[in-house]
């Protein structure tokens, strides 16, 4: 997921975020995984507000330092 610099700020990540999950749901997802770089502050920052919690790497995928988990309910 990625959102152009110019138009970061206005919730587009947040709402990306939402549906992802919501198809997720749909599909009868209940754990949903990422990894992001730590240079994306943006990311993270989301990531944490949107209830996903940090785990211990599972996968090598090259330039990701932080790999997160949320429950679905």
């Amino acid at each position: 997921m990625w959102v152009s610099r110019g138009v970061r700020g206005l919730g587009i990540g947040r709402r990306l975020l939402a549906a992802l999950e919501d198809e997720a749901r749909a599909r009868g997802v209940r754990v949903l995984h990422l990894e992001t770089n730590r240079h994306l502050t943006e990311a993270i920052a989301l990531y944490r507000s949107t209830g996903y919690v940090e785990v211990p790497a599972f996968n090598d995928q090259p330039g990701a330092d932080h790999w997160f988990e949320k429950h679905l309910t």
